[in-house]
């Protein structure tokens, strides 16, 4: 999987959220991770919601694809009710 992303907005997110998108490129890699696409607005492209562990800690990564690239968009920790989401989808 190749990812791609903005490095001033990594960075940014890195002083803001403690996480670079380096990092948030980890969540990929678990096995029961959830991707929803995010309909929340028209961004003028298909954009995505991926809920997934690093490090036993749950984060919620936006990405949209570029052909065969993972683009981040941001990466944030999961709020109560995404970890609730992510734990009743992977009971099912």
């Amino acid at each position: 999987m190749i990812f791609e992303w903005n490095e001033d907005k990594s960075a940014r997110n890195d002083a803001e959220r403690g996480l670079p998108f380096e990092d948030a490129a980890l969540a990929f890699l678990d096995p029961r991770r959830i991707i929803l696409r995010d309909e929340r607005e028209d961004y003028g492209e298909d954009r995505f919601n991926l809920f997934g562990l690093i490090e036993g800690r749950l984060f919620v990564v936006t990405f949209t694809m570029r052909g065969e690239v993972v683009r981040i968009i941001s990466a944030r920790k999961a709020n109560g009710r995404e970890r609730r989401r992510y734990d009743q989808e992977n009971e099912a």
